[in-house]
Parts: structure tokens; sequence; C-alpha cells
């Protein structure tokens, strides 16, 4: 395990805390009215948290026994070249999900508005939002990817994993430690923050895809033309 290793995960992990589900919607929740808005928002980032954390678990089992049959092939020179084309696909791909291209194509504006309830609809709405969003995380399916390739026992990516889904959270939670130091002065900044992620959802996934792309391409270029032999 090494620190550019554990830096490329940080940073992995830093773009997934800006997703619709990580910090869009408990931005939402921190907003919504009621004395039971900590819990709730509580309990859907925990729901979050330990979904995302099984999903890495089974992943990265998986992904390991594939590893023991196959592992010389996935680190093969072509496994490599295949590699660098993902990672440059995905960066041209950003492109697509530029809001100014969006408005050229006619796509309209999503907009979401969560359910508020008690502790069984918050633990559905995180459940809900986690399975609709782990097929599009690309820098959570990456991490993953990382770890397995990286030849990582257990006692190591299992912490790694958990480090991961703790980043993954630690914005919203930030906030909510924020609000209660800060009351009324941070509800109209939130207010507004919560606008602008509504708004610029689609430049973040368009980011989200570049920088995975471009930490894919930059692992391969490494590997074909910068290792000895």
């Amino acid at each position: 395990m090494t620190i550019g290793l554990m830096l490329t995960l940080a940073a992995l992990a830093v773009v997934d805390s800006t997703s619709f589900g990580t910090l869009v919607i408990p931005i939402y929740l921190l907003l919504a009215s009621g004395r039971s808005r900590v819990t709730r928002l509580l309990i859907y980032l925990g729901t979050i948290a330990v979904f995302y954390f099984l999903v890495g678990v089974a992943l990265m089992l998986g992904l390991s026994a594939a590893m023991e049959t196959f592992g010389d092939a996935l680190h093969s020179r072509p496994a490599y070249w295949v590699q660098l084309v993902l990672g440059v696909g995905l960066f041209l791909l950003s492109f697509r999900f530029d809001p100014k291209s969006r408005a050229k194509r006619g796509k309209p504006e999503h907009r979401f508005e969560p359910r508020l309830g008690g502790p069984r609809v918050m633990v559905l709405l995180g459940l809900t939002a986690g399975v609709l969003e782990v097929a599009t995380m690309v820098p959570y399916l990456a991490a993953i990817g990382i770890m397995t390739t990286s030849g990582l026992a257990a006692g190591q990516w299992l912490p790694l994993l958990a480090g991961y889904v703790l980043i993954m959270i630690l914005p919203p939670l930030a906030l909510m430690g924020l609000r209660g130091i800060a009351g009324a002065w941070l509800e109209p900044r939130l207010e507004r923050l919560r606008a602008w992620l509504t708004k610029h959802s689609a430049s973040m996934v368009s980011w989200a895809l570049a920088i995975v792309g471009f930490l894919l391409a930059r692992d391969a270029v490494v590997y074909l033309f910068f290792q000895p032999g």
C-alpha cells in the first residue's frame, strides 16, 4: 500500500462525495422543517454508508476471485492498453455531459424532491438513492478496481474501503455541525448551495467522468511507457 494509492482513493472519494445522493439529498434533508431533521439525515447517511460499504465488499471479493484466475492477463500490456482506451474514452465522454451541450440537445433540467418521513422512509430513500446511483458512480467503481488490481489483502482494503465511504459522507456531516453552530446565518447559504448543486448536477457528472478517465489513463501510461521491461 503506497501513499500514491491512498491519495488516488481519497481524490475519488471526494468526487463521489459531491454526487446527488451523497450531497444534494442530505442538504435537502438538512433544510427540511421539523425537529427530527437531524435524525432523518443521520439515518439516511448511515444507510448510504452501509450500502456502499457492503457493495464494495461484494465487488472486492468477486473481483479478487477474478484476479486469482486472470491476474496475469489483467496485468499484461494488452490489458493496460484497454485501460488506456477506457480512460481516454471516459474523458471524452465527460464532454457530452457539459451543460452547454445538454442545452443544445434540448435536455430538460432534472429536479428531485425526496419524500420525507420516519426512519423507515429514510432507510428506503437511502437504499433507493444507492441502487440508482451505484452503477453510475464511476469514481467508486474505479476505486474498487484500483484496490483489486493493487493486490491488497483483506486486512488492507477493508479499512481503505471504510475510509472511502466515510469521506463520501463527510461533507453533509460537516454542514450539519456548522448548521448547529452558525444557526440562521448558514440557512440561506445552504439553500443557495442546494439550488446550485441541483442546477449544476450535469457539470458534476462531467467532472467525475473526466477525473476518473484521467486517473485510469495516467495509471496505464505509467505502466506502458515508464515501467522498465
